[in-house]
């Protein structure tokens, strides 16, 4: 199976893209540079994902039963069209379209189950919009034109590599011996995953029939406070 990974050499990547090659698939990079660490046996296709005819140029011709979308440009934004754009140049051949979005396309809280509604288009938060409106177009796809799409909403996700500055910033704190100050009364929920987690249902969902069409929520079985994330963390 030839599997084409979008933004492979971040933090899930680099999780990602060395299972895929161990399991003995024929995986193939997309990314901003013109090479990457995992060796000859990954492939190598160089474009921006937010520029459709930087794109075109790389995947015309190109065949793929498996795509991992996993690119976000937090500068620039990545919207719905940008995915839009790259869902036009995948062939008949897609067997899978697993499109990594976010707890945040559902605009606020936790208690969420897959069925609720996403966040509108008006939404005044650009990565939450981008998000949602991406979700809705690839489904609506899905029910207009079959395409094999499953999406994944995890929420922060921690784990080695992590390349946004959360646990770290307590532990650094923590060894300094520097105050940490909880906001309010530390009893904000926050919700988590392992990104090893997060990687693992990803692959899960490649080959489960079932998964098609369908949204997952991948998370810790419960949110923890603010409190007890901060006293977990010194205690580890």
């Amino acid at each position: 199976m030839k599997v084409l990974v979008i933004g492979g050499t971040n933090f899930i990547g680099k999780l990602l893209v060395p299972q895929l090659v161990k399991a003995g698939y024929d995986v193939t990079l997309l990314h901003r540079k013109n090479k990457h660490p995992y060796g000859k046996k990954v492939a190598n296709l160089q474009a921006d994902r937010n520029d459709p005819e930087s794109l075109r140029k790389v995947l015309t011709n190109q065949r793929f039963e498996t795509v991992f979308d996993n690119a976000y440009d937090f500068e620039r934004g990545t919207t719905v069209h940008h995915v839009e754009a790259t869902v036009s140049l995948m062939s008949d051949r897609l067997q899978r379209y697993i499109f990594m979005s976010s707890v945040a396309a559902y605009g606020d809280g936790l208690n969420h189950h897959e069925a609720d509604a996403l966040a509108p288009d008006d939404h005044p938060d650009p990565y939450v919009r981008n998000k949602a409106m991406s979700e809705r177009m690839l489904f609506r796809m899905y029910h207009r034109h079959k395409l094999p799409v499953v999406t994944i909403r995890p929420p922060f996700i921690y784990g080695p590599g992590n390349p946004f500055y959360r646990e770290q910033f307590f532990w650094d704190r923590l060894r300094d011996n520097r105050s940490i100050i909880l906001p309010g009364d530390g009893r904000r929920l926050m919700q988590f995953a392992y990104v090893k987690d997060v990687v693992d249902s990803m692959l899960k969902v490649m080959d489960e029939p079932q998964a098609v069409g369908q949204a997952f929520n991948i998370a810790n079985p419960r949110p923890v406070t603010q409190e007890e994330l901060l006293n977990a963390l010194a205690e580890a």
